[in-house]
């Protein structure tokens, strides 16, 4: 390959869920577009992020966390999405949490059987001593087999530069995928439902986040407001009045706090109009996943 070739190429990101994914995947991308929480199965769907740079492209992938276990129709098409990725990888990345979970059979088979140039990444690296680091770095170079390891943290934004390097080395010659003014595969829309989504986590306990749903029904930008009206779906009756909170207190509060962060996206103004709907059973709801963005093809 000529030095002035152009090289493009998808690199995705595995790991079980809550090693802190999302986070590298905005470091990486200079951009927050995906939702980053502490509770586990923040992300459900799998979001293109394009990052360009002097004679490459990279499509980043932020990806479900590898579920044991799916509970639901949703889970499953979840799951779906961390095959499609982990398929069509130019460079896959195994990121693991230095104190996180046992890996499962399922981590070990989707990396093993990948075909793309692999990186395993040690995650939060900045929480634990420097024997434990060593010690964990010997194991993982028994565990897996990869091209590089790399221990990062990428709260701290530490060695991502590295990273990218290797990615940018890793990528294969070919004409960019998307053009070079495109941030994301994903619409306005979108990113409204997922803000909202992620305050939804913050600020409600146990079940009822997992239960939730965000459909964005009206968006309607003007010179120096945008107007948006968005249903928060529940599955279950009595979780409606969990949303709504004693004298409404509780929708409002997360509507405050959503406004901030849209008003911060958008670099606008935000009028926005929540209310709670019930659709029983979503979860498991063929037709309604596909209509929330869990396309079953």
């Amino acid at each position: 390959m000529s030095e002035t070739a152009f090289k493009s190429g998808f690199v995705s990101i595995i790991g079980m869920p809550n090693a802190g994914k999302s986070t590298l995947y905005n470091a990486l991308l200079g951009e927050k577009l995906a939702i980053v929480n502490s509770k586990a199965q923040t992300t459900r769907h799998r979001i293109f992020g394009i990052k360009n740079g002097p004679g490459h492209q990279i499509v980043f992938s932020d990806t479900p966390g590898i579920l044991r276990q799916t509970s639901y129709g949703m889970h499953e098409r979840m799951m779906k999405f961390v095959k499609e990725s982990v398929d069509d990888s130019d460079v896959l990345i195994l990121l693991i949490d230095i104190n996180g979970k046992d890996f499962s059979e399922e981590i070990h088979e989707k990396f093993d059987r990948s075909k793309a140039k692999k990186i395993v990444v040690l995650n939060k690296i900045d929480k634990v001593h420097q024997q434990k680091l060593e010690e964990k770095l010997v194991w993982l170079k028994k565990t897996f087999d990869a091209d590089v390891y790399l221990a990062i943290s990428a709260q701290e934004k530490f060695q991502i530069d590295v990273l990218e390097k290797y990615l940018v080395d890793f990528l294969p010659e070919h004409p960019a995928y998307f053009p070079e003014d495109q941030l994301t595969d994903k619409t306005e829309r979108f990113f409204v439902n997922e803000i909202i989504r992620n305050n939804v986590l913050k600020l409600y306990d146990e079940e009822v986040p997992y239960s939730v749903e965000i459909v964005t029904l009206l968006f309607k930008e003007e010179p120096k407001i945008l107007r948006l009206s968005c249903e928060v779906i529940v599955e279950r009756p009595s979780q409606k009045p969990i949303i709504i909170g004693k004298q409404g207190q509780s929708i409002k509060k997360l509507g405050i706090e959503s406004r901030k962060e849209l008003e911060q996206f958008f670099q606008k103004q935000v009028y926005m109009e929540l209310f709670v709907k019930v659709r029983e059973d979503w979860r498991n709801n063929k037709k309604m996943l596909d209509q929330f963005g869990y396309e079953s093809e």
